[in-house]
């Protein structure tokens, strides 16, 4: 449906008594013919500094310099806007995606409803549950081998918001009288078979339709079950089956698990982990893994402590990490410890060990110091290897007082990752990168030995940079950013400095840091996040992103690509991780 709107009025009032006019009106967000799913949308862009542009002919609120971002609703389907200066015009075509699923036509099921819609694989006895949408009032059921489970209508479910929208604010369900209603039904199977795919069966005012489900069905012999070997270098795992569930403790690897499910390409882990299957390879006639440990000892390296598990084989483990306790679990593992051996260490007071269950030892690491400075877990063999690592060591030097620290500083993107876009067009990249070269100036003038991931406008994949902070064990790892929004986010309203962390040795920095530029600079505060990012995932360093500012905010903007300002901001970082060094316990 096309659609013009009629949009809330903005007063712009332009003064000129900052910058050059610019000749030339420029939309640099959205994109015409942009598509989202989002309710609302907001313009990212500048006009000249002596008139006024106007958005559907509506007057709108731009900064000194002449920079917008108002935001405005959508309807579903196209949306057309005009953005005109004089006579300059753009007009933008902006559709909104709706998030239902479409209502089905005629005697039939909605498109891509019908659950499973991949291959999966269980135990016997576990639930194996069906769904589909059909049209209303009809009668649904499926057949699988010598079964037939009927399906019924459920009450509706609330529809979760975004992960990002706790950026926004927004972050509550909705719930819609007008969404198709969901049928399903669940069974179990007791004995081993491939049941193939299952027929689903409709039958609506006399007329009777079937359509074959896309999921194959097989029920495991738990006698003869797959066992798997980690092949990636740390295999990542998940709470259920696809990259929208949460990520656990990476597998090193050579761990060995049994397979206990399967959903298309994901496997299920005998402690309870989704893996990828690519990340695995399969071990021809293996047991299931099981071990027991009995001696536990450690080396003392340079500002690390290893501790040594030796096993019968690598299996699965989990890492806790809470205030002065550092906690590993080991699965498929039976304790016959008798005899640890571990001197007066600078980092651990006392290890203490527990069989939690049958198949679970947990070894919790009691330690002197409340902030943790890293770890790194492997196999050597069948040799579990954990090192944590020790607090750095400050040499005190009253003019260079970050003397034998050091920092890994990672200006976000570059090359074909621009990031974000101001309303020049101006990129995140390259400001990320000013700022970075200034913060690194600053550190090194106060004694600091600093690694850049990147020192020029080159591609750095997130997988690079990640290992560049494994490779240099810094004391710190920084990654260099300036923010934007969502589409449904208020981009003329949202500013401020935030940060963001993973783990809980990187919770101190982030809010230290935080706190300290918020209260110099005396910026609006956008906040301290916990959030699974590629740059805060890093185990051994506290590892902390930091968001300086937002590049969609019109008046933030102009501080982002101020020289002087940029500067400010880097001494003042520079500042907040001296005292953050000093403070530190």
């Amino acid at each position: 449906m096309k659609k013009v709107l009629g949009l809330v009025v903005f007063n712009c009032l332009f003064t000129s008594s900052v910058a050059l006019a610019q000749t030339s009106l420029l939309v640099v967000f959205p994109p015409t013919n942009y598509q989202t799913s989002a309710e609302k949308i907001f313009f990212i862009g500048t006009g000249p500094t002596d008139g006024q542009v106007f958005i559907n002919s509506r007057p709108i609120t731009c900064s000194k310099a002449g920079h917008f971002s108002p935001s405005f609703p959508l309807q579903l389907g196209e949306n057309i806007f005009k953005v005109r200066y004089q006579n300059q015009e753009l007009e933008i075509k902006v559709t909104r995606l709706s998030t239902q699923p479409e209502l089905p036509q005629g005697l039939g099921f909605a498109k891509d409803s019908l659950t499973p819609a991949a291959d999966i694989a269980r135990l016997p006895g576990e639930l194996i549950c069906f769904g589909a949408v059909p049209p209303p009032l009809a009668t649904v059921s499926v057949k699988m081998a010598n079964q037939t489970i009927p399906l019924s209508p459920q009450p509706p479910q609330a529809q979760l918001p975004a992960n990002s929208s706790v950026l926004t604010g927004i972050n509550k369900p909705s719930t819609s009288t007008t969404s198709p209603k969901k049928y399903q039904g669940c069974t179990t199977v007791a004995n081993v078979a491939d049941l193939g795919q299952p027929q689903f069966s409709l039958t609506l005012n006399g007329q009777t339709i079937t359509q074959t489900g896309k999921g194959r069905i097989q029920i495991l012999d738990a006698a003869q079950l797959t066992v798997v070997e980690v092949t990636a270098t740390s295999g990542v795992t998940r709470t259920g089956a696809s990259t929208d569930y949460s990520r656990l403790t990476p597998l090193p690897k050579g761990t060995r698990a049994t397979v206990t499910g399967k959903e298309g390409d994901w496997l299920r882990l005998d402690y309870g982990a989704w893996i990828n299957s690519k990340e695995t390879k399969i071990i021809p006639d293996a047991l299931p893994p099981q071990t027991v440990i009995s001696s536990v000892g450690y080396r003392q390296l340079p500002g690390a402590t290893e501790m040594i598990f030796p096993l019968q084989m690598a299996v699965p483990v989990s890492v806790e990490q809470s205030d002065r306790t550092f906690t590993l679990t080991l699965y498929n593992t039976t304790a016959q410890t008798d005899t640890i051996r571990l001197d007066d260490n600078p980092l651990i007071s006392r290890l203490d060990w527990q069989q939690v269950t049958p198949q679970q030892v947990k070894y919790t690491f009691n330690l002197k110091n409340l902030q943790q400075w890293g770890y790194n877990l492997r196999y050597d063999n069948t040799t579990m290897v954990l090192t944590l690592r020790h607090p750095p060591h400050l040499e005190q030097r009253k003019r260079l007082p970050l003397s034998g620290i050091k920092i890994v500083l990672d200006p976000g993107h570059g090359g074909k990752e621009s990031g974000a876009s101001g309303p020049t067009g101006y990129l995140e990249k390259d400001v990320n990168l000013i700022v970075s070269k200034l913060l690194r100036d600053e550190l090194v003038q106060r004694g600091a030995t600093v690694m850049m991931t990147r020192e020029d406008d080159q591609d750095v994949s997130l997988v690079q940079r990640q290992e560049i902070i494994s490779k240099e064990e810094p004391a710190i790892a920084l990654s260099i950013h300036y923010n934007s929004l969502p589409d449904d986010g208020d981009a003329e309203k949202t500013k401020g400095f935030g940060a963001f962390w993973y783990h809980p040795q990187s919770h101190s920095p982030a809010v230290f840091l935080h706190n300290y530029v918020v209260k110099k600079l005396r910026k609006p505060s956008y906040g301290v996040f916990w959030k699974n990012l590629a740059l805060t995932r890093p185990s051994i360093a506290p590892s902390v992103l930091l968001e300086l500012g937002f590049m969609s905010n019109p008046y933030e903007f102009e501080e982002v690509v101020n020289p002087e300002e940029q500067k400010k901001m880097a001494k003042t970082l520079a500042d907040g991780v001296t005292d953050w060094f000093k403070a530190v316990k």
